[in-house]
This record gives structure tokens, sequence and C-alpha cells, in this order.
């Protein structure tokens, strides 16, 4: 586990302030979440409701919010050997850790504005399933 302390920019040294940041290096270090206080579980859902209308955070979806929702099944990776012209390569290199997942993030980009959700010959792709 790593622990990184952070100050915030401001042009004022006395008006900086410090923020704890924690970062883990992976997933199973991340304490379990505190449990939920019996006095949320018990709340009715017309409290629940309630609270939510006085919330000046909480936003109101519109009636059709999920009609033109979709549900895309996840598929996966699939590891291949890719020769990419070292100007390209540079380029996503240049950004950083995470290279690889943004090459393939516009990849994936360009087969959706090509309408492709097949993924070609293959028959494999994302299989879509209306919401409801």
């Amino acid at each position: 586990m790593k622990r990184v302390r952070a100050k915030a920019a401001s042009p004022k040294s006395s008006e900086r302030k410090t923020e704890r940041l924690v970062r883990y290096e992976s997933l199973d270090d991340i304490p379990p979440a505190p449990p939920i206080p019996q006095w949320v579980r018990d709340m009715s859902d017309e409290e629940v409701e309630r609270r939510a209308a006085e919330d000046p955070d909480a936003g109101v979806f519109p009636a059709d919010f999920w009609d033109k929702a979709v549900w895309m099944e996840p598929l996966g990776t699939e590891q291949i050997t890719l020769r990419l012209p070292r100007r390209v390569l540079a380029h996503f290199r240049t950004g950083g850790k995470g290279y690889q997942s943004r090459i393939s993030k516009v990849l994936a980009h360009y087969v959706d504005a090509q309408g492709g959700e097949t993924g070609g010959k293959s028959g494999a792709g994302p299989r879509r399933k209306k919401a409801g």
C-alpha cells in the first residue's frame, strides 16, 4: 500500500489544504466498506424518497431515461501481436501508462463508427439485448 500526500494548488500557502490520498497495489488490498448502519436499513421507502427529494445533489431522471438503454454482454479481450507504425505507437506512449488501453478504445470507437457490432467475419462481438 502506498500513501501519498497532496496539497491543493493555491496562491497563498496559508490557504493550502492537505488531502490524504491512499493508493493500493491491487483491489485485494482495499479494506472492506463499513457496514450500512441499522438506521439506514430501517428507513421506509417513503423516507428514502422524501430525503432524495430534499437533496439538492440528487438528480431527477426523465421518465424515459432507460427506454433506449441497451444491455451489452462483455466479451473480454484477446491478446494478439500487432505491428504499428512507430509514429503511431510513439503518439500513444506519450500519454504514459495505459497506452495499450487507449489504442484499444480508439479501435473500438472506429468499429462503432463503422456500424460494426459483430467484429467482422468471425461473428465474435458484443451481443446486445434490449433492456427491460
